[in-house]
This record gives structure tokens, C-alpha cells and sequence, in this order.
């Protein structure tokens, strides 16, 4: 399971090895406040939107996971993306509830950024990539957490150097949005280094 965290957070980083989530990645990131509490919410997010979906996977979705009731040939995993996001939209909801209550700073900070986790590609993606890799609860617990992490981490890194870019002398051409896609892909071939080390 060590290995399957470690691969989350760096090897397999939805941000920097697939390119999930970039929107958000691009648009938050322009401030290492507003990057850690989006960090944070996709940490909570993913290490229990990625569980939950594996109990409904195994549990009613998967090919032959009606056997119990009977009925060994009904396979219903053609519904999984509507079911996992069904799972991210009613849990994102009840996060923006809490955060607007007791954190309301953070809350006005993410803006509109906050409801889109919903429709984040990389939040489902953590879903698809637990059904693909074929992982039980445990699994599918340890792959969330380290996906939401390795994604957090990757927004925080790329916000502190953002915010270093800011003071720098760079041409004009690639102020901005320029030198924004030469950091991340840097900061892609540095976390895909990272595969190699997994024995």
C-alpha cells in the first residue's frame, strides 16, 4: 500500500502525469493561500469521494456484484460516471456548506472554484483510475488520499513559484500564461522522475 501512496502523490500525479484538473490548476494557483486552502478541499474530496465510490462500484455497479441477490449476469457499470459524480456533486455541496459556515474566507477566497471541484476532471478521474487499477476499500482509501495529496501538492509548488515569477525579469512574451505552461511542464518531467523509483 506504501508503494500505491507514493505512486498517487508523485509517480501517477493527476496534475503533472495526466494532465487532469488544469483549469482549476491554472486559475487558483496564482497565490499560495488560495492554493493550499484549494489543496486542502481537493485532499478532503478525493480521500473520501474515491472510497465512496469504490462501495458503490463493488457493491451495485461492477459485473456480477448483483450475485447476492440473485442475479449474477446484471452488470451496471455502464452507470459508474453518473454515479461517481452524483457521489463528488452531494459531497462538494456539503463541503462549500461547511466551509461558508465555519471558514468563510477560505470560502470567498475559492469563488466560483469551489463548486467546479464538482466537475473536476482530476476528482473524477480518482474514481475511474480506482475502477481501472481494480483496487478493493483499502486500496481505493490509500489511492485517494495520495491523488488528492500529489494534486495539492503540485497546485501549492506551482503557486510559490507563480508568486516568485511575479518579480521576475522575463520577456514579455512569455509573461503570464506563457511561463505558466514551461513551469508546469518542468514540474511534470520532475514528478515523472519519479516512476523510476518504485521498485
Amino acid at each position: 500500500m506504501g508503494d500505491l501512496f507514493l505512486d498517487a502523490i508523485f509517480a501517477d500525479n493527476l496534475a503533472l502525469s495526466f494532465f487532469l484538473g488544469m483549469c482549476t490548476y491554472l486559475a487558483v494557483s496564482k497565490q499560495v493561500s488560495t492554493a493550499v486552502g484549494l489543496g486542502l478541499a481537493v485532499i478532503v474530496v478525493q480521500g473520501a469521494t474515491v472510497p465512496l465510490n469504490a462501495l458503490i462500484w463493488h457493491g451495485l455497479l461492477a459485473p456480477g456484484a448483483w450475485a447476492w441477490a440473485g442475479l449474477p449476469d446484471v452488470d451496471l457499470s455502464f452507470l459508474r460516471i453518473v454515479a461517481f459524480i452524483g457521489v463528488i456533486a452531494a459531497f462538494v455541496q456539503v463541503l462549500e456548506m461547511v466551509l461558508e459556515r465555519h471558514v468563510p474566507t477560505l470560502y470567498r477566497a475559492l469563488g466560483i472554484f469551489l463548486p467546479l471541484i464538482t466537475v473536476n476532471c482530476a476528482i473524477l478521474g480518482g474514481s475511474l483510475f480506482m475502477v481501472e487499477r481494480r483496487l478493493d476499500l483499502t486500496g481505493s482509501v490509500v489511492w485517494g488520499l495520495g491523488s488528492g495529496i500529489g494534486w495539492a501538492l503540485a497546485i501549492c509548488a506551482f503557486a510559490a513559484i507563480r508568486e516568485r515569477l511575479a518579480y521576475a525579469d522575463m520577456p514579455k512574451g512569455l509573461q503570464g500564461l506563457g511561463s505558466a505552461f514551461i513551469v508546469t511542464g518542468l514540474m511534470s518531467l520532475g514528478f515523472s522522475a519519479f516512476g523510476g523509483l518504485t521498485p
